[in-house]
């Protein structure tokens, strides 16, 4: 099954990949490396405060954030390569969660982008990663998440 053939058996539509609001792309594809710049939750555009997780918003809803993030990495990776099918491995996964300095669940908060990624690439979809808590994100995101893709020709 094609990735895009999963998306659908999920339910899921790729979001509009939107333009960057600073002088560099949401995405470079050097040789077979796609590096995708970080995301920020974009469920954060309807929020009148900034989520601090761990406070305004739980681990759970900032899972949620970090799965609609993945789906918009997705999107950027359809973008850049017109195809999901030339996804090799996703390689690299940088999660940042915006949490009070208490909170520990950093982990299970970005196992929301890292649990779509094997669900639509399968084992493809498996990577390395790291999660880490920040106190600020651009906008006051609960999240941003980037990512390191190997790319077939």
């Amino acid at each position: 099954m094609s990735p895009e053939q999963r998306l659908a058996a999920l339910g899921l539509a790729l979001p509009t990949v939107t333009t960057p609001r600073g002088n560099f792309d949401a995405w470079v594809l050097d040789g077979h490396t796609l590096y995708l710049s970080g995301k920020g939750s974009p469920l954060r555009e309807d929020m009148d405060s900034v989520p601090k997780v761990g406070r305004e918003i739980s681990a759970a809803q900032a899972r949620g954030h970090a799965r609609e993030v993945g789906l918009h990495l997705i999107a950027t990776m359809q973008q850049a390569l017109g195809d999901l099918s030339r996804v090799q491995r996703v390689v690299k996964v940088l999660g940042m969660v915006n949490a009070t300095p208490d909170f520990m669940q950093h982990t299970e908060v970005v196992n929301g982008c890292s649990d779509l990624l094997v669900e639509v690439f399968g084992e493809a979809g498996r990577h390395a990663r790291s999660a880490v808590g920040v106190g600020s994100l651009p906008r006051g995101f609960a999240v941003e998440i980037e990512a390191i893709v190997r790319v077939k020709d």
